[in-house]
């Protein structure tokens, strides 16, 4: 079989094990040790959530496209996006999520063909906390690519060089709009909105458009670490807040601010409405690096949530099945006030 063919089995294996919380389906094509010990770890995790949820998984489809593949006689290096959309039951109430994940799948020549020797993830939640790449990781990887003419964007934040005008809106509005905040969640979940700029790690980026979108109002100070603002890239500088795109300063500013766009913790889960934010400090060490927004809630009164940087659609709340969570892992719960 070709290496392709392998990587069209790997799809179609990783549907059967999310269905049946084992990696078993994949042993046959996959020799990654340490993969296969973190989706163990990981499967473990999201089958006590669904237990806990009376969730039960029914369908899982995934469409791969290879976004780029170096070849060689010894291997092949392809980078691939997998858009995953998973369905599920609780009770006689189904749910869909759906996801933009992406991977580095390294293939190198066995007994019987093609196998899988090493799979990476080039998006992660834990994005923030990855220290920097080390020899035989992605740093290795990158000179394997340049050898054949083909790199790929720095590995640091970046924005893109369109020019953006300033956003305003064009009337306050001091009720804020959750179902407006949700809908526009939904609509750019898995891809830019062109109006603004976009960064590697996207999530508060994200998040902030969606609470502008229902009817929060900008508190524009001009300055970085104060207030909650945005303009884009205006004469080759860069023009926003760290309120606006950084996790850890969107989640103080909810809390501290006493004006406008605020937020009030909550204690449960169960207390969030569509339009609602969940940050999240993966280590507990205080330093909150990830941020998504509630578009919906499960038949348990649970939310589902949206993200980017790993792009997500509806997924649980609680992202135990992400490879950033960990037993330390903290929530903080931000219930957005409904007038500012």
């Amino acid at each position: 079989m070709t290496w392709k063919t392998i990587l069209y089995d790997y799809v179609h294996h990783r549907n059967q094990m999310d269905i049946d919380y084992s990696v078993d389906p994949m042993l046959p094509i996959v020799e990654d040790e340490a993969y296969l010990h973190d989706q163990t770890a990981r499967l473990s995790r999201r089958a006590a959530t669904d237990k806990d949820r009376h969730f039960m998984p029914v369908k899982s489809e995934t469409r791969l496209t290879i976004l780029r593949a170096a070849e060689r006689e010894d291997r092949v290096m392809a980078d691939v996006l997998l858009r995953r959309t998973s369905v599920g039951q609780i009770g006689h109430s189904s749910y869909e999520e759906q996801r933009l994940e992406q991977e580095r799948v390294t293939l190198v020549p066995g007994a019987d063909g093609w196998i899988i020797a090493k799979i990476e993830a080039l998006q992660t939640e834990a994005a923030l906390r990855l220290k920097p790449a080390v020899a035989g990781g992605i740093m290795e990887a990158e000179d394997e690519f340049a050898a054949v003419g083909l790199m790929r964007a720095p590995s640091v934040p970046f924005l893109n060089r369109q020019l953006v005008p300033e956003l305003q809106h064009s009337a306050a509005r001091a009720i804020y709009n959750r179902m407006e905040a949700a809908r526009y969640a939904d609509l750019w979940w898995d891809k830019g909105n062109p109006a603004y700029l976009t960064f590697e790690v996207n999530c508060s980026n994200y998040v902030s458009q969606c609470l502008f979108a229902g009817g929060a109002p900008m508190k524009h100070t001009g300055q970085r670490d104060t207030g909650w603002w945005y303009k884009g890239r205006v004469g080759g500088r860069e023009l926003w807040s760290f309120s606006w795109a950084v996790a850890e300063s969107l989640q103080f500013y909810l809390l501290t601010s006493r004006s406008g766009l605020r937020a009030q913790e909550v204690s449960s889960a169960a207390e969030l409405e569509p339009g609602d934010v969940i940050s999240y400090d993966w280590d507990g060490d205080g330093r909150f690096q990830h941020t998504t927004v509630v578009t919906a809630k499960d038949s348990n009164g649970m939310p589902l949530v949206n993200a980017n940087t790993v792009s997500s659609k509806h997924r649980y709340w609680s992202y135990t099945d992400s490879p950033a969570w960990t037993e330390r892992t903290r929530y903080r719960l931000l219930h957005i006030s409904d007038s500012f």
